[in-house]
């Protein structure tokens, strides 16, 4: 491999774009070399936008390119293990966005070919490299508020998505508190061993006809006995509510939503600030671009990946074991699980 890191791009929607973008004009020692993907326009537009010098059809015309060292997969979540294989049989280190997949024996399988061939793999799992997250956790790790007691996460998005991406999303639990499920594990440094869910449709009818939910509150037991409150919903009209809050022994820290300014204005009448940013765009760019530049520098050290398959992994099986507390109205154990 030469100092450049010669990167193909595997899914060119909406998160591909942005990660074209972290890779273009944000990172240094990079060179995104091709793109690919089923809808071969939006690859073309792609290519085009950020001077990406390949457009592929196929998948395999990048495994094939001898000066690719490794492949961001942004395409749908059924087609991420078969990419992943695919990848690591042609030697090629993986970014992979998440959910791996909404079936464990198919990540098993995924996790094994990597294994196999001794490449690395990155999950994105973006909310880790969030400067305020981040924080919050070195605070944590580091002693400063003591023995983790209680862990508060909101997580709301300001509109829902389309139906048609509700209905091949595998649920709220496996799309959207996927996210909270890993930034639990993350902010407190210990496992979660119990799970119980409640929800209901209090936002779009549309979605629970199509067999899901759209406002949640997900109670977390970990190993350790502190206790985790995760609430989300699919809509904050007031924008998108980031926040999450450790409380332990020797005190609290917890990080609140990313404002447009800092400004407050103060009168008789009322105390006015900013709304939240809106959108996960204006919320997390930062991140994405943290979380590239930290798959690059992994592979440039043949150091592991700070997101590892496994860390992809156990998300899952939590929203798993979320989707059936639900359904079964108790509290689930993960070994129920993975067992």
């Amino acid at each position: 491999m030469s100092t450049t890191l010669n990167l193909g791009l595997i899914g060119a929607g909406r998160i591909g774009r942005v990660h074209a973008e972290s890779l273009t004009r944000r990172i240094g020692n990079v060179h995104l070399r091709a793109v690919t993907d089923l809808f071969t326009e939006a690859a073309q537009t792609c290519a085009k936008e950020f001077q990406i010098p390949h457009v592929y059809a196929d998948h395999r015309a990048i495994l094939d390119d001898p000066q690719i060292d490794a492949v961001v997969i942004c395409s749908a979540t059924e087609t991420h293990t078969q990419f992943i294989v695919d990848a690591a049989q042609a030697g090629k280190h993986i970014f992979c966005e998440k959910p791996i997949a909404l079936d464990l024996a198919k990540i098993d399988a995924a996790l094994a070919a990597v294994e196999k061939a001794g490449v690395k793999l990155q999950i994105g799992f973006n909310r880790r490299f969030d400067a305020n997250f981040r924080h919050l956790h070195e605070i944590v790790q580091s002693g400063g508020i003591g023995q983790v007691h209680l862990l508060q996460i909101t997580s709301r998005d300001p509109a829902p998505p389309p139906i048609s991406y509700i209905k091949g999303s595998g649920g709220i639990f496996l799309d959207m508190t996927i996210h909270d499920f890993d930034m639990a594990r993350y902010l407190v440094g210990d496992e979660v061993e119990e799970v119980y869910a409640t929800g209901g449709v209090m936002v779009e009818p549309a979605i629970g006809q199509a067999g899901d939910i759209d406002t949640a509150v997900i109670t977390l037991r970990f190993k350790g006995g502190a206790i985790g409150i995760i609430n989300n919903s699919r809509q904050a009209v007031y924008g998108y509510d980031q926040r999450a809050e450790v409380f332990g022994s020797q005190g609290a820290v917890e990080a609140g939503n990313n404002l447009p300014h800092n400004t407050r204005h103060s009168t008789a009448q009322s105390v006015e600030s900013p709304k939240p940013l809106y959108f996960f765009l204006e919320r997390y760019m930062d991140s994405y671009a943290n979380e590239m530049r930290s798959f690059v520098e992994a592979i440039a050290k043949d150091a592991a990946p700070p997101v590892t398959g496994l860390d992809g992994r156990i998300p899952v099986v939590m929203g798993l074991a979320a989707g059936k507390s639900y359904r079964e109205n108790r509290p689930v154990r993960l070994s129920e699980i993975d067992n």
